[in-house]
């Protein structure tokens, strides 16, 4: 049972609320202005505000001030009729943790009640969390020893069992798709689907029918209706990567789907109800866009509700090893290749890497590795790393390689002779077998070919 505060001048909204929200088991104290709801505040324990932005003597604003001075911590929602949603966006920037446009439905504002209250017992759990680490957290397939990376799984296991939207931030190739999956595995959904969208995969022009569909006749080729990813989401979660690119226009009708559930498919005029859990996901610094006025204050407030920032590989180096033989044991299976371990001077060249390109850029690089192997240990000759220094990475791209002493290209070769070197080194491993070093080199028969007419190589197949 929850301590809810109420506070609405007008008396049937106030009594409808009490009523409703009593009868979900919480206990209720409603009352019509600020100036008493501040006295319950300082009397009683709460563990939610609902308040009203328009009231007589003091404002809603002013009341939120005011009340997150008293009660730090506490989840404020505020009520406001729909067009003042620039004020409500004031209000959260104030300390609100949500909104609700008026009117609502009070299934709209149950669902809001509940997601906020699952989100405070997240977060008063997670001042638990140094003391708890003790413990160690683990999910399938997500490698983390680190103290930072049991952080990020600590709060994983907290949140995976609301309903909140999480937005999953950090840079590329830190694992968001993993972090996305073991939420949607963990929690009361894992039964239902799973979706994922990936923003900049889609065109402007596609990506309202992707996330909502289309009806039959609505652009030129539409033969037959299609259902949107929310629709095919329904009862489980919808995972947006990359949300920092959704167009303006679709951020709009995604706020809108998060507020109240419910959209129309394109060229379609009946309503759809859906039940989805969204995950998003960002590599871009959100807040800086907001600045730049190309992603909305009110959607980031409705997508920023559990943030989770996952650290560059270069900040938990430890789980290296572990990511290392996780990796050795796959790529060894489906390469079919003879491969038990790697040698101490490989991994310490992987250990003082920079890894620019954080766990994707390792997995690779490994990956690579298993294919050139000789022996059945991955030797420091089979490490092949992108030529960036080990201490560092710059935009300044050359200058910085230069600054730090490693060379861009091994001295006095160039670009041409590195590569004409490689296909070389490839065919020597493959025993002359073409077709096996064109899969060494990832390349196709006909790519092969060209390369090896180059260096005057003659393809007796051909």
């Amino acid at each position: 049972m929850s301590n809810i505060l109420i506070i609405e001048d007008e008396p049937r909204m106030r009594r409808l609320l009490e009523i409703s929200l009593g009868e979900d088991g919480h206990h209720v104290n409603a009352v019509e202005d600020a100036e008493t709801g501040l006295k319950a505040l300082r009397r009683n324990s709460v563990d939610l505000v609902i308040t009203d932005l328009k009231l007589p003597g003091m404002s809603g604003l002013e009341f939120l001030q005011e009340a997150k001075r008293l009660s730090a911590g506490v989840p404020i929602v505020v009520m406001t009729a729909y067009g003042t949603v620039e004020t409500a966006v004031d209000a959260m920037k104030a300390g609100a943790s949500d909104y609700v446009l008026k009117p609502f439905t009070m299934a709209e504002m149950k669902l809001v009640v509940n997601k906020e209250l699952d989100v405070q017992r997240v977060r008063e759990e997670n001042r638990t969390l140094r003391e708890a680490l003790g413990q160690r957290y683990q999910f399938r397939n997500v490698i983390a020893r680190s103290r930072k990376m049991q952080e990020v799984l600590a709060l994983v296991e907290r949140v995976a069992t609301t309903n909140s939207t999480v937005l999953l931030g950090g840079e590329s190739g830190v694992g968001k798709d993993l972090i996305a999956r073991a939420i949607h595995q963990n929690s009361r959904r894992a039964t239902g689907p799973f979706i994922k969208i990936n923003s900049t995969a889609i065109p402007d022009t596609l990506f309202e029918s992707e996330l909502f569909g289309f009806e039959k006749g609505a652009f030129t080729g539409a033969l037959a209706a299609k259902p949107g990813k929310f629709e095919l989401a329904d009862k489980g979660t919808l995972f947006l990567d990359e949300i920092g690119d959704v167009p303006a226009a679709i951020q709009v009708k995604l706020l809108r789907v998060l507020q109240e559930r419910e959209f129309e498919r394109l060229g379609g005029t009946k309503t759809l109800k859906v039940d989805v859990r969204l995950l998003a996901a960002t590599n871009r610094d959100l807040r800086a866009a907001l600045e730049e006025g190309t992603f909305r204050e009110d959607l980031y407030y409705r997508l920023n509700v559990v943030p989770i920032d996952i650290p560059p590989l270069r900040e938990h180096k430890e789980d290296i090893p572990d990511l290392v033989s996780h990796f050795l044991v796959r790529f060894a299976q489906e390469h079919e290749r003879e491969i038990t371990g790697i040698t101490p001077a490989a991994l310490k060249l992987l250990m003082e890497y920079h890894w620019p390109g954080n766990v994707r850029q390792l997995e690779n690089t490994v990956e690579r590795g298993v294919a050139l192997a000789r022996g059945p240990m991955l030797e420091a000759e089979d490490i092949h790393l992108d030529a960036a220094s080990s201490r560092g990475h710059s935009a300044s791209g050359n200058a910085a390689n230069t600054q730090s002493g490693v060379p861009f290209l091994p001295e006095g070769m160039t670009l041409e002779q590195w590569e004409d070197g490689m296909v070389r080194e490839a065919l020597r491993r493959a025993n002359g077998n073409k077709s096996q070093a064109a899969r060494l080199l990832g390349l196709s028969r006909n790519a092969l070919r060209y390369r090896l007419s180059k260096l005057g190589v003659e393809d007796e197949e051909s």
